[in-house]
């Protein structure tokens, strides 16, 4: 073996880093462990006679407690590295792992065009807009290629640059349609990487450790993890806020000219009311007001200020006060164009922060000054240098800003025009204070005073030092993970890990002697690597990724079985070991090669249109999959040489393996008209699961779906009745799951509704249809933290282009895979075997969640964890027909005269013991993980159980078959045309 002393430098240093890499793990969890220990201790007096969920609470908080008092502390032996730094450095665990939120973002484009132009209510601009968005939904085109191409159709070539064009601006009259297009498509994607950059100075602010945010430019996707997360409506607001802060001269209810301006509105809309509109949903109040029209309508719904025995007008800086009930009816008031046209541009009506009061939730209605129309106020987030979270001179909470000193003017002149009047301070269109003017303020201190609690006030601050969002991003799916769950996953992960790793290193020993002790020592080396490279660049360990790595242990087996198999027939042949060491591991590279090749083929492409949890198996495949080829052929060979070298050599027989086998000679080739017409049933019953249909999971068909655990066992059909109730009588999808005490709901109830609000009002529901199978007495916020586990929320848009990704990628996978094949044995016949293989393969898949779905006592769903599966079934696939492939290419080459026939009976027959081999690791491996994995995997592992099944039967019975009927009269491939032996690099 060449180049020795290079792959021992290599093997030591990959050792030493990745054992140094996770000794961070090891030190935060012994560490974190004895803070646990000693907030224990602490609060053992205080927590006496507390039940077990409140003294867990207590323990939680008192452990976070030190740990943020001891952030500093020097915890690392010997190094002195701080407990924060070595959180910094420690392996990143997934929300599926620790419990969380993550969150699908998409950058809102829609506001920036508008924005841009030089009027945000063009009729031509709106409509335009309008198509695009309909459009985008089923569309994979940029938002703004959309845009522009409805707006050139609609209107006319050549017009769209006047629209965008002006003095300081980029886009100029001149332009013609395509370059007014690629300027507002630069803008447009400086906008998503700004609103990337702003939203990760957020996220660094709100205090989580080991954050996760991505993004898709193309897409304009961005992707967060936030672990530990408990509070989901927090985050919500946290992301989504676009941080537009602007400051209004206030325009009062006493005001001559705005008191006409209103009430000529509210009864113009009256009027238009009367003859127009359904009355059917109206207050009898609001009925008799439009049958009058004397009097306007809108009095039914806001309440003015008025002393109801005076009848005189209260001074206050908002001009009524709506309930929450009736926001909807206000808003369809206030935005009909009647109304809206005669009240004037000058005016704008926004809603105060919600206030909570005896007869229920209300909103403070105020109405603000725009100067010539315009939507930019007076004074915007731009003047504004610094924000901070102080309290009032009452002692409450409140945001401190100070101005720029462009700002501290435009502030001082604010306030003197206001002098004696009140000025409102809005945060993305809600006023959330709007304190009296008493004189000019100089100096440019301000601050934001209201009812907020300390967080609120610390995130509202965090928000403007962030800064504006010109395109914000809104959240079109969503998962929380709750911490039970989260350990759960882990337990399950880990205990399958340890099974897989103990059933296949005792396999090894069994079938292949004492030679099994390379291969065991090569897998502990490629397992220790792949976690220590994942912690090394930060990379996420998921549920799916422990998959990964379970999947790891039987594709890292195969590479020492194809090479053990190869030695093992040189050793048949009658050569000693030196030579049929050398001669196996030669022989074995091109194969492991290709094999390896194909796996990484299918796992980049499950990379690029993967999201979430399907990444962090994707990544773990990956670097698996290439580790794998440094361990499987260099790190074995190593140890072969070393132990060879000293004049002792491995044994590579046992008992059980010499026998099994041995003088296979099966007429495979003969009996290819039964396989085929068994293929052809399979391609039958794979395409009538297409009309037999598919369960979908919740990424594909949006909605909301949540895991739930009871104290007892409890039947769907106890809930099912209540729930269509709850959720305005529409059945939700329930499954049960493990024992019958976890219960999965999914229900499409509001999905279209993206109030940050409409996540609770949901849950409220689920709550309320599931009473009956609660403990009497149950509170909503018990049930919250003792019954929920986690939930996902997708919404429609995102699912469809989930749809879309994951169609592209199966299809992507089998091209890029027919193209590899065809460059490697140059004949069209090897890619068309290939491919009716994979064919089968994903037919038979999918025919068994179709017609078993119902049958099977776990869910099978089409979702990303099963495109996952595909993907690498495709991958696995592969690994076994071009193995079969190569030894046939090889025997053509060196079996002159002999049919094609006999060369590929014999080459399949001669690989046979690689071939059930390494299907029995990886089906062995995937069996405990679906035993042992949990739920969130046991779809991922049934798939690729069937996939494996499948794809040893296709690589033996479909793949090598075809080659005999596809040109009859053509020989196997260019191998056979080769007169000089090349000589394959010496390891």
């Amino acid at each position: 073996m060449k180049l020795k002393g290079l792959v021992w430098f290599f093997t030591i240093a990959l050792i030493l880093i990745s054992l140094w890499e996770l000794s961070y793990t090891w030190v935060v969890r012994s560490y974190e462990g004895k803070v646990r220990e000693q907030a224990t201790r602490l609060v053992k007096a205080q927590t006496a006679n507390m039940t077990p969920d409140q003294r867990e609470e207590v323990i939680k908080e008192k452990t976070q407690y030190i740990l943020d008092s001891t952030k500093e502390k020097e915890i690392f032996p010997i190094v002195g590295t701080t407990y924060q730094k070595c959180k910094e450095y420690e392996l990143n665990l997934g929300l599926d792992l620790q419990g969380g939120m993550g969150v699908t973002m998409d950058v809102n484009l829609e506001g920036l065009l508008k924005s841009l132009s030089n009027n945000s209510k063009d009729s031509a601009l709106l409509k335009a807009i309008a198509t695009a968005n309909s459009k985008k939904v089923n569309s994979e085109d940029n938002y703004v290629d959309l845009f522009t191409k409805e707006y050139i159709a609609q209107n006319g070539a050549g017009k769209l640059a006047s629209l965008f064009s002006g003095p300081s601006k980029e886009v100029k009259a001149s332009d013609d349609d395509k370059t007014a297009t690629s300027k507002l498509k630069e803008i447009a994607k400086g906008a998503i990487n700004q609103t990337y950059k702003i939203l990760q100075k957020r996220i660094d602010k709100f205090g989580v450790a080991q954050p996760n945010i991505n993004l898709d430019e193309n897409k304009g996707v961005i992707n967060v993890e936030l672990a530990g997360i408990t509070n989901p409506e927090r985050v919500r607001k946290f992301l989504q806020s676009s941080a537009n802060l602007q400051f209004w001269s206030v325009v009062l209810l006493k005001d001559q000219n705005f008191q006409k301006s209103f009430a000529d509105a509210d009864k113009a809309l009256a009027k238009y009311l009367k003859g127009t509109a359904d009355t059917t949903n109206l207050s009898d109040s609001a009925k008799a007001k439009i049958d009058s029209a004397a009097t306007g309508i809108i009095g039914s719904v806001l309440q003015f200020p008025i002393d109801q025995k005076s009848g005189q007008l209260y001074e206050t800086p908002y001009i009524g006060m709506v309930a929450k009930k009736d926001t909807g009816l206000l808003n369809s008031y206030i935005k009909n164009e009647v109304f809206a046209s005669t009240l004037g541009s000058n005016v704008k009506l926004l809603y105060g922060v919600e206030q909570k009061g005896k007869g229920g939730s209300f909103f403070e209605v105020y109405a603000i000054e725009k100067a010539n129309g315009s939507e930019k106020a007076p004074l915007e987030g731009e003047g504004v240098a610094e924000a901070s979270q102080g309290y009032d001179d009452k002692g409450k909470p409140s945001i401190k800003m100070q101005m720029t000193p462009t700002g501290a003017i435009t502030w001082a002149n604010l306030t003197e025009k206001n002098n004696q009047r009140y000025v409102a301070i809005s945060l993305d269109d809600i006023v959330y204070s709007a304190p009296r003017v008493n004189g000019k303020i100089e100096g440019g201190n301000t601050e934001i005073s209201g009812s907020f609690t300390v967080e609120e006030a610390q995130d509202l601050a965090n928000i403007l030092k962030s800064g504006k969002l010109d395109a914000p991003a809104k959240i079109v799916a969503d998962q929380v993970v709750g911490p039970t769950l989260g350990k759960e996953a882990v337990n399950g992960g880990a205990t399958a890990f340890i099974i897989a790793f103990a059933v296949i290193f005792i396999l090894m020993l069994v079938y292949y002697n004492t030679g099994g002790w390379v291969a065991n020592i090569a897998l502990i080396l490629n397992l220790l690597f792949t976690i220590g490279v994942l912690a090394m660049f930060g990379f996420t360990l998921t549920a799916a990724g422990i998959a990964g790595l379970v999947l790891t242990i039987g594709l890292a087996v195969d590479t020492n079985v194809i090479i053990f198999e190869r030695i093992k027939e040189e050793l048949t042949k009658g050569k000693n070991y030196q030579a049929a060491i050398s001669e196996g591991y030669k022989r074995s590279l091109a194969p492991v090669l290709d094999a390896h090749i194909t796996s990484l083929l299918t796992a980049f492409i499950l990379l690029f249109f993967g999201l979430g949890p399907v990444l962090g198996f994707a990544t773990t495949q990956i670097i698996g999959i290439l580790l794998s080829l440094f361990c499987g052929i260099m790190v074995s060979r190593l140890i072969t040489d070393l132990r060879t070298d000293k004049n002792h050599h491995f044994k590579y027989f046992t008992a059980i393996s010499s026998k099994i086998f041995k003088h296979a000679s099966y007429k495979f080739i003969e009996k290819r008209k039964i396989a085929y017409a068994i293929s052809a049933v399979v391609l039958l019953v794979g395409v009538a699961s297409f009309f037999n249909g598919f369960r979908e999971g919740v990424e594909f068909k949006g909605g909301r779906s949540f895991n739930l655990e009871f104290a007892q066992q409890v039947k769907n059909t106890d809930v099912q009745d209540d729930l269509a109730k709850a959720f305005g009588d529409e059945f939700p999808v329930i499954k049960t799951v493990k024992d019958g005490k976890h219960l999965n709901i999914t229900t499409s109830y509001l999905i279209d509704n993206t109030s940050d609000s409409t996540d609770v009002l949901v849950q409220k529901a689920l709550f309320k249809g599931l009473t009956k199978v609660l403990p009497a007495g149950a509170t909503y916020e018990e049930f919250m933290k003792k019954n929920f586990q986690g939930r996902t929320t997708v919404q429609p848009s995102i699912s469809d282009d989930l749809k879309r990704g994951a169609i592209k990628a199966t299809i992507f996978a089998m091209l890029i895979i027919f193209v590899y094949i065809f460059i490697r044995f140059r004949d069209w016949r090897y890619s068309a075997g290939t491919i009716i293989t994979l064919i089968h393969d994903v037919l038979v898949t999918l025919a068994v969640f179709s017609f078993f779905k119902d049958i099977v006592p776990f869910p099978l769903e089409i979702d990303q964890h099963f495109i996952a599966a595909i993907l690498t079934v495709i991958g696995f696939s592969m690994n076994d027909t071009v193995i079969v492939f190569d030894r046939i290419r090889e025997y053509s080459r060196d079996m002159k005269g002999a049919t094609k026939t006999t060369i590929i009976n014999k080459a399949i027959n001669d690989t046979l013991s690689r071939t059930i081999m390494t299907s029995l690791t990886v089906f062995i491996t995937l069996l405990i993980l679906f035993i042992f994995g949990g739920e969130v995997t046991k779809g991922f592992a049934f798939a690729m159980m069937i996939g494996v099944i499948t794809g040893t039967y296709s690589s033996i019975f479909v793949g090598a078959p075809v080659l005999v009927d596809f040109a009859k009269d053509k020989p196997l491939g260019a191998a056979a045309e080769i007169k000089k032996k090349v000589k394959a690099p010496e390891l």
